[in-house]
């Protein structure tokens, strides 16, 4: 709420009251001086609103305001909706063309040295495994630092194809650090840290399927990794909501493993069905968000859900595309004044934080100056792929580069495969820039030790 909006309430008020504005403020927060203050532009806590708004309401017999952002629905419709795990081909030929993942993966691990686990398991959540390549990374480098510690690993991915592919890469991590439990949810952000739905009827239909893995080596685990097929056919399915157009789980699933030889080393690491916890020292929110939903979406749903799940002393790393880059002006060379990135990382913390309230009060929220939270990919190529005669498979990989990244919907990609203007645009920036390179952006949300 801005400035000038609380003042017109507490003026409203005090006219109505016949009320001195000094008054109004010494009762509400015993200091005269609040109005003035506010006049003056200077901020209040989300403490002294939430007690302005209580004060208003109780004199006048009316109640409080909810706490908490207003998201109203994003009803989308489910031909036209961007989303990433039915945009398979573009996502693959992006990730094997653009170096974001093992950047991101780079970014995430320097948070590593900020870390203070405590018995009995290092704790890390992925709020969107994707792939699963960034949480490899990731699992790699936390063996470096933390190479005798337990790991506790869980992670959220609603797209069959993707956890088949995350999976892939989990016996040469469970190899290389056997004292690990791997943890994966097609639970919905609020859901997932805890492993529990929250409706009854989800929760009652919950499916909970433990697999030791037996044997030492990472073939051996493979195999029978690969024998989970049938079973993720059968209950990783996901629909669309009749109210959102948004995808949503069947029925919620966690998928639990970990290593035979090791259960009783991680007896106390391993989660049960009914009692689990979230308590992270680590979480990875890597593009968990449409670059076009609302600030208010992003923050109620999505952030405040997993800052909530960090335990004492724990991070959340937020990352999301930032625009101001070759990748972007491909995109409004197409369609001049396009623009989906207008959510900055500051709009999103100031939104998490009146989100939280006083649930917020012991986390630091930082945005960072831009040269440490602005980082940079690009568009992997050989040099004399982008200089010259531009060869048509590069320039189609740039162009699905810039639309992936901006998600342009597939239907206002039709008309562009019929004529040449895409990659023409296309073509233009890799020449002027010699390349063609991406900006994102990270945050960085914190509990306070104990």
């Amino acid at each position: 709420m801005k400035n000038d909006q609380i003042l017109s309430q507490i003026t409203e008020f005090c006219r109505d009251s016949d009320m001195a504005e000094t008054t109004f403020g010494r009762r509400v927060v015993n200091d005269g001086k609040l109005v003035h203050r506010l006049r003056e532009g200077k901020r209040i806590t989300i403490d002294t609103l939430d007690r302005i708004n209580a004060y208003i309401a109780t004199s006048t017999g009316a109640l409080p305001p909810p706490r908490g952002l207003d998201v109203p629905p994003e009803k989308r419709d489910p031909r036209g909706n961007f989303r990433f795990f039915e945009n398979r081909q573009k996502y693959l030929l992006f990730v094997h063309t653009c170096s974001e993942k093992r950047v991101i993966a780079e970014r995430v691990a320097l948070e590593l040295s900020s870390l203070h686990p405590r018995p009995p398991a290092l704790r890390v959540f992925d709020a969107g495994v994707g792939d699963g390549t960034v949480l490899a990374r990731v699992m790699r480098s936390m063996h470096g630092r933390f190479p005798h510690m337990p790991f506790y690993i869980a992670g959220k991915e609603l797209s069959l194809e993707d956890v088949r592919l995350t999976l892939d890469k989990v016996p040469d991590r469970l190899f290389e650090h056997p004292a690990t439990v791997v943890v994966l949810t097609n639970m919905h952000y609020a859901e997932a840290p805890w492993l529990t739905p929250a409706s009854p009827t989800a929760a009652a239909g919950m499916l909970w399927h433990e697999v030791a893995l037996r044997g030492a080596s990472s073939g051996e685990f493979e195999t029978q990794i690969a024998e989970l097929g049938p079973f993720l056919e059968q209950n990783w399915r996901a629909g669309i909501s009749p109210k959102s157009g948004m995808p949503i789980y069947e029925r919620p699933v966690a998928l639990v493993l970990y290593r035979e030889d090791h259960r009783f080393l991680l007896d106390s690491i391993i989660p049960r069905a009914g009692r689990t916890e979230a308590n992270f020292d680590l979480v990875i929110a890597s593009q968990p968000y449409r670059a076009k939903s609302s600030v208010n979406f992003r923050a109620k749903r999505i952030i405040a859900p997993l800052a909530r799940s960090l335990r004492a002393g724990g991070r959340l790393i937020g990352i999301h595309s930032h625009g101001h880059d070759p990748g972007l002006e491909i995109i409004q060379t197409v369609w001049p004044g396009e623009n989906p990135f207008a959510v900055s990382r500051h709009e999103l913390l100031r939104a998490v934080k009146y989100e939280l309230g006083s649930a917020g009060r012991d986390l630091n929220f930082n945005a960072y100056a831009d040269n440490r939270s602005i980082f940079r990919y690009d568009m992997e190529a050989l040099p004399n792929e982008v200089t010259g005669s531009i060869g048509t498979s590069t320039a189609f990989a740039a162009w699905n580069a810039a639309v992936y990244v901006a998600q342009i919907e597939d239907d206002r990609l039709t008309e562009m495969t019929e004529n040449s203007r895409a990659l023409d645009a296309t073509r233009e920036v890799l020449r002027k820039h010699n390349g063609l390179w991406f900006y994102d952006e990270s945050y960085v949300i914190s509990r306070r030790r104990d």
